[in-house]
């Protein structure tokens, strides 16, 4: 239920984001801050960091489409979404809390 096109546009809207490759994927990250989305294109999937409360929160949606990255990375948070088979409206709202939490961590990247 959520375009490629759809993704960029939500993951570009907040302010001070940017977008960048990271290894086969597309990162977005804050300016001067953390990446807090990846997307795959070719598999229309999207991992989004939360914290591990919001993880199982947001796998609750349907864990078929929801779910921990299958690596060390989903036990920090790393959270896959199946862009096709999810709401825009909750796809907006795992953004805005990974947005969120990267503007309110006192870590900074290069």
């Amino acid at each position: 239920m959520v375009s490629i096109k759809t993704f960029k546009q939500l993951a570009l809207s907040f302010e001070g984001t940017e977008e960048r490759p990271h290894f086969n994927r597309t990162a977005f990250k804050v300016i001067n801050k953390r990446i807090f989305a990846t997307l795959l294109e070719e598999n229309e999937t999207a991992n989004i960091v939360l914290s591990l409360s919001d993880q199982q929160i947001y796998c609750s949606f349907d864990k078929n489409s929801v779910y921990p990255v299958p690596n060390k990375f989903g036990l920090h948070g790393w959270t896959t979404f199946e862009l096709p088979k999810v709401p825009v409206e909750l796809i907006s709202d795992a953004l805005l809390t990974a947005y969120n939490a990267v503007i309110n961590s006192s870590k900074k990247k290069g």
